[in-house]
């Protein structure tokens, strides 16, 4: 099945209702069949469709029937699935922009933290971001505030232009990379807790793993006891915090 993704949808209409401009697919209050239906409803609509039963439950026809309004109807308000998906994407980062404490408060590393910790509630608060490719985003005010607003952890910290886009992105792929692994583990443990699969597996593993040929994983894997998005999230963001401290320093020296 082909991976829904940001960016697919005819890019003029799509900008139009990302803008609110006048044009062909501009929203109306007006227009369609029921009185009162807008873009906006129909987007939140969505959202709240994909964030209780993920993507592969959004069609055009659960959401009209969500809306209680035909399928037909709302191609009046969005040309289709593509476009939807990108309005959706950018209410959701726009709703993040607008909730987002000062930028310039604290040190680098503290704001750049703050867009990991930011992103990863993001993550957690609509599950359904984790699965959509964004590597085309809608260019949206949402989009565009957000991107405004996490470059500005990196302003003045010792980056050319291209390195605080480098920098942004990097930290937000990490933060993305957790967030699936994450869901991945909550879904195991919905079916099968960590502490049953450990004890359904642990006496065979017992008896077939050799301790002199396998004498690190062994240690190791005792000492962990179970993936841990946890651990993992903050081992990698110092890591990330850590080696981009080595570049900013390295740039202050003249290095």
């Amino acid at each position: 099945m082909a991976k829904d993704r940001s960016g697919a949808g005819d890019p003029v209409r799509t900008l139009e209702l990302l803008w609110r401009e006048p044009g062909q697919g501009a929203p109306s209050g007006r227009r369609g069949p029921r009185q009162g239906l807008t873009v906006d409803a129909v987007v939140g609509a969505a959202i709240a469709l994909a964030d209780e039963e993920g993507l592969t439950a959004l069609t055009m026809r659960a959401l009209a029937q969500r809306l209680g309004v035909t399928p037909m109807s709302l191609y009046t308000y969005v040309p289709g699935k593509a476009e939807l998906l990108d309005l959706m994407l950018d209410e959701a980062y726009g709703a993040m922009d607008r909730s987002a404490p000062d930028p310039a408060a604290g040190s680098w590393r503290e704001k750049v933290t703050r867009v990991a910790d930011d992103n990863r509630a993001l993550f957690l608060r609509h599950p359904w971001i984790a699965d959509l490719s964004v590597t085309r985003p809608p260019l949206g005010p949402g989009v565009i505030g957000k991107y405004e607003h996490e470059l500005a952890a990196f302003e003045g910290i010792g980056l050319t232009d291209v390195e605080m886009d480098a920098a942004l992105t990097h930290l937000l792929g990490f933060v993305h990379a957790n967030a699936l692994a994450a869901a991945d583990t909550a879904a195991h443990n919905a079916r099968q807790s960590d502490e049953d699969w450990w004890a359904a597996s642990a006496p065979l593993l017992e008896r077939a793993m050799d301790p002199e040929r396998y004498p690190l994983a062994g240690r190791v894997g005792s000492a962990v006891g179970g993936y841990s998005p946890g651990t993992v999230w903050a081992f990698g963001l110092r890591c990330l915090l850590d080696g981009l401290a080595r570049i900013v320093e390295r740039g202050e020296r003249g290095e």
